[in-house]
């Protein structure tokens, strides 16, 4: 008698990786491919529809049963809603841990399971481990280039236990390359951009449409030399799109002050090697205070660091100057390849 296979609900979005994730799992796991519906912006394209049909594709191609669930609703008011908020009060967000927080993680986990779902499996470049002791560590991807656990941190032990990372184990040219033998109709296709919910989005035309536009001065060493259409607009490091035309730029966004709708720009990027931050959450549970390695932007290099608690905050000081450290930005905590937790920059 065989033994009863697990049931795994793959998040399908019509890319290249989670097609493949849910086709390696297919031979171990009770496989369903799920399409989200994303919420679309009236004025903006998302090619939604395509990424449907591509998913489609490639769960006929495995062999699978295929879902869409219409999370239009949920994607506009926890994710599109809270990142205009943000934008609103002059810090920076980051949609995409949010998405995988309230979205992947969150409304889909508790759905999936629900319907009888043992796990859930993303296409994320990321891996989980559980260790001797029965608790759960995430780890960078073998692709380093492509790893994504800096938009996981979020993630609870509890959740961990129900989470699958198939490609983790994979570099992305590998990945494709598997795409390509099993006979994936969109193993070819371009890896998606911009933001979760739609795609490619040019965000200042995107805040216009929630955040009214309000002149205001571009100040420098406390001379005006220039006019910004609302500093809600802007953000920490920001060079491109600032209307100065004295020719001695480059200038970078340095400060904002929200009340008096004023921009502070410098010639130089501004660094720092201190900084609170807050919305902590530890996969981890670790002793304070503690040295770690941070990174605070996607892409950026991990600082090494140290994490520790005053006056009731959470403190964060780097062994170097940290460049454009932004409000509303993740800080993300590592110990060599293991994700330790992270945390929201004040």
């Amino acid at each position: 008698m065989s033994p009863i296979r697990p049931i795994c609900y793959v998040a399908m979005s019509g890319g290249v990786d989670s097609s493949v994730a849910a086709a390696l799992l297919a031979k171990k796991y009770h496989i369903t491919g799920v399409f989200f519906k994303p919420w679309q912006p009236n004025g903006f394209y998302c090619n939604w529809q395509q990424d449907r049909l591509d998913a489609m594709r490639a769960a006929a191609k495995i062999g699978i049963p295929f879902k869409t669930w219409d999370f239009s609703c949920q994607y506009k008011s926890e994710v599109a809603q809270y990142m205009i908020e943000a934008y609103r009060h002059g810090i920076t967000p980051n949609p995409d841990v949010m998405c995988n927080k309230e979205i992947k993680f969150g409304l889909f986990m508790k759905k999936a399971i629900a319907e009888g779902a043992d796990y859930i499996a993303t296409g994320h470049y990321a891996r989980v481990r559980e260790n001797p002791k029965s608790k759960f560590q995430m780890l960078k991807a073998k692709d380093q280039n492509k790893d994504q656990t800096y938009f996981l941190w979020t993630l609870t032990q509890e959740q961990l236990k129900h989470v699958l990372f198939p490609i983790g184990d994979y570099t992305k040219p590998e990945v494709r390359k598997l795409a390509k033998k099993i006979g994936l109709p969109n193993h070819a296709k371009k890896d998606s951009q911009g933001v979760c919910f739609i795609g490619q989005l040019d965000m200042h035309d995107f805040l216009t449409e929630y955040i009214k536009p309000l002149k205001g001065d571009i100040v420098c060493g406390g001379k005006i030399i220039g006019q910004h259409d609302g500093v809600s607009y802007y953000t920490i490091g920001q060079r491109h799109g600032l209307d100065i035309k004295d020719g001695g730029g480059p200038y970078y966004v340095a400060r904002k002050n929200i009340e008096k709708n004023i921009l502070y720009v410098s010639k130089f990027l501004m660094t720092n090697d201190e900084f609170r931050i807050n919305d902590i959450n530890l996969i981890k549970q670790i002793k304070l205070p503690k040295n770690i390695s941070v990174q605070i932007r996607y892409r950026s290099p991990k600082i090494p660091a140290f994490l520790s608690i005053r006056h009731s905050s959470f403190v964060i000081r780097t062994s170097r100057p940290a460049a454009a450290v932004t409000p509303g930005q993740s800080a993300v905590f590592y110990a060599g390849q293991e994700v330790l937790g992270g945390g929201i920059v004040q």
